[in-house]
């Protein structure tokens, strides 16, 4: 566990599960999994751009995620198609568009299991400090908004009557969500960063008596995931980003489970 590889993940996988905490929250509390699910499944075209340009690819994924972003905010004002349908359609068409795409780089073969199901262990410097300063930011600029965003997933009507900049919060929302997912890709890939982002704020949901506490306690889980995941992952040889969401559904199992079972019997 001292090798410098495993440590880099397991700073990479604590920061991300701090980052991802609060956001999780505002995705469960907004109803916006599939939304996420949509932009993070986007972030294999970056991935694909990326590498056949030689950019950076955390930098090339946000860029990406960023603009697909805007298109689902375009796309969900229409009123023809359910936006429901529209983000399975965009989902299945980003995740088309970015195997293809990856298919034709040239060089040498791109290995697509890694960026769909991540590869923790191959955590750069780089990374680290995406990790590092993105998360940051990220967090800051959450905490900005912690407040009215909290008022828009109560009420969204209410909120803009109560004066809550409806358009400004909602856009500083989508980057954050965006810059997470760029993050987050490189570390648990393309398909598991949105249950890192869902499953730890579900499991809190159970314990949790105000936003604050459900922020804090998906954190904790997240982090425990990550290490409980790392864990097994070197000890029994399993890939690390599945292992930890594995480690995470248990915690969400184990933390759901009671009030199920309180309501069964009664």
């Amino acid at each position: 566990m001292g090798e410098p590889f495993v440590m880099r993940a397991l700073l990479a996988g604590l920061g991300l599960a701090v980052i991802a905490a609060p956001l999780g929250c505002f995705v469960m509390w907004r109803r916006m999994a599939y939304y996420g699910e949509t932009v993070a499944q986007s972030g294999l075209i970056g991935i694909a751009v990326g590498l056949g340009l030689s950019l950076n690819l955390t930098l090339s994924v946000l860029v990406v995620t960023l603009a697909v972003s805007g298109l689902l905010v375009l796309l969900s004002r229409q009123k023809l198609v359910p936006v429901d349908s529209v983000l399975g359609i965009l989902a299945h068409a980003a995740l088309a568009v970015g195997v293809i795409v990856a298919s034709l780089v040239r060089g040498p073969q791109v290995d697509l299991m890694a960026f769909l199901f991540g590869d923790i262990f191959a955590v750069t410097p780089v990374d680290l400090q995406w990790v590092l300063f993105g998360g940051l930011a990220a967090l800051v600029a959450i905490m900005s908004i912690w407040r009215p965003l909290l008022a828009l997933s109560l009420h969204e009507d209410m909120a803009a009557a109560e004066g809550v900049s409806v358009d400004r919060v909602k856009l500083t929302f989508m980057i954050v969500l965006a810059l997470v997912v760029a993050i987050a890709i490189k570390i648990v890939g393309v398909l598991l960063t949105i249950a890192f982002l869902i499953i730890p704020a579900a499991a809190a949901r159970p314990l949790s008596e105000t936003p604050e506490q459900m922020a804090f306690f998906a954190a904790i889980f997240g982090m425990l995931s990550v290490a409980m995941g790392l864990f097994v992952s070197i000890s029994i040889d399993t890939p690390g980003g599945p292992s930890i969401v594995l480690v995470l559904s248990i915690l969400f199992l184990s933390s759901i489970l009671p009030s199920v079972l309180r309501q069964v019997s009664r």
